[in-house]
């Protein structure tokens, strides 16, 4: 079988599925290409509302390739990072469902997601440090905005191993899932699914630009056009018409 990107679109929701059983979905650079292109699609098909990015089981993503990696010098490494980056770049609602390991690369992708949900056989392994290498890819900047500099440096420094549930208590991970993972990204998606998709995509637009600044005012300020843009929007009007009628009953 050949290794790839599995995509589908349905419901409002793109899953990406990286499927490279044999390696336990380590990101070659054809599958970090490939992952570039699936997220291009997810963003051009107006009817996606949110991404859910996840890897055949039993692993989410086990790194990059190793021969890959022993190649790579600048070029090669920025086109490792392009998959996960496409991610993070990503102007759609991403939900990364960890199912298994997510390892160096594989980490970096998950981090990548806006949010992240967990099965119970999730871990989150750095392993740079033990391969001999550098973090890569801003993953020391993505790790210690989520959990703090404390566990940042556990992670990377001292090789912490992070499972589901302390994914959870550290804020890693948004929850632990039971049950099937993609039906609850898909659960978790709705919201997002249901939303006008301009006003979607204008809403993480301001998180991501918001999130670095000091000044509540300044915040006021850079939420004030998109807000106004929306109450003039026809959305907004026949959404409120249809909340006025079930208030009233008529």
């Amino acid at each position: 079988m050949t290794d790839q990107i599995r995509s589908s679109h349905d419901g409002g929701v793109a899953v990406l599925t990286i499927d490279a059983p044999a390696t336990r979905n380590a990101l070659t650079l054809d599958l970090s290409a490939q992952l570039v292109e699936a997220v291009a699609r997810a963003e051009a098909d107006e009817s996606v509302h949110a991404l859910v990015i996840t890897g055949a089981p039993p692993a989410f993503c086990a790194g990059a390739d190793l021969d890959t990696l022993a190649d790579a010098r600048e070029d090669g490494l920025r086109a490792i990072y392009a998959g996960f980056l496409s991610v993070a770049r990503c102007s759609l609602p991403t939900i990364a469902a960890v199912g298994g390991a997510a390892v160096g690369a594989g980490l970096n992708l998950a981090l990548a997601a806006d949010v992240r949900i967990v099965g119970k056989r999730a871990k989150f392994v750095a392993r740079f440090l033990d391969l001999g290498i550098h973090p890569g890819g801003g993953m020391t900047w993505m790790i210690q905005r989520l959990v703090g500099p404390q566990k940042a440096a556990a992670m990377t420094l001292f090789g912490e191993v992070v499972g589901a549930e302390a994914a959870v208590e550290c804020g890693l991970a948004l929850r632990l899932v039971e049950g099937d993972l993609i039906e609850a990204a898909r659960e978790l998606a709705k919201p997002a699914v249901e939303a006008p998709r301009d006003v979607l995509l204008a809403t993480k637009r301001t998180l991501r630009h918001t999130a670095s600044l000091t000044d509540h005012s300044a915040a006021v300020d850079a939420e004030i056009e998109p807000q106004i843009a929306s109450l003039t929007a026809p959305a907004f009007a026949e959404r409120l018409t249809r909340l006025r009628a079930a208030i009233t009953g008529r």
